[in-house]
């Protein structure tokens, strides 16, 4: 199991701060990121909205002192870029679990994740991941769903998909 650093969100990590989540209650959704007719990023978005975020997009960190966030910077996975959505799924619960429970049910879903999409082991990769959760306003509006973001531990930037590279 990794530790409690290793499943927050890269930014809570580096700055040992916690709670980010998905969206924040009053900020302005951004726009839809421009997508080819396989889904894909083809245009670099700033303010992408963070509910347009799917599996197989890759992003930018943004803020890193944002506690919520409404939008990311989306960008075609060909570019150089912080992270790659390699997984998605939805919590279960009409009350929200709270902000530790909502990160360990995050951590532990996108960690079963990992392997199936890098092909190495979590503990062996030198790659490391992050949950993008539901904050306690967004569940309120019927958020339940986590993005799993994997991203490279040493903070170098990634360039294309990292599925199944075996690192």
């Amino acid at each position: 199991m990794p530790s409690a650093a290793r499943t927050a969100r890269l930014p809570l990590a580096l700055l040992g701060i916690a709670g980010l989540g998905l969206a924040g209650c009053g900020l302005l959704p951004g726009a839809d990121p421009v997508r080819d007719d396989e889904g894909a990023i083809v245009e670099a978005e700033a303010n992408a909205d963070v509910f347009s975020i799917t599996v197989g997009d890759c992003t930018n960190d943004g803020d890193l002192t944002a506690s919520e966030v409404s939008s990311v910077e989306a960008v075609p996975c060909d570019e150089p870029h912080d992270n790659e959505v390699y997984a998605a799924f939805d919590v279960d619960g009409d009350e929200f679990p709270g902000s530790d429970e909502i990160q360990t049910i995050a951590g532990e879903g996108c960690l079963e994740e990992f392997q199936p999409f890098v092909g190495a082991a979590y503990e062996e990769s030198r790659l490391d991941f992050w949950p993008m959760t539901p904050t306690e306003s967004s569940w309120g509006q019927g958020d339940r769903e986590v993005l799993c973001l994997v991203y490279d531990a040493e903070l170098e930037k990634l360039t294309g998909s990292v599925a199944g590279i075996a690192e």
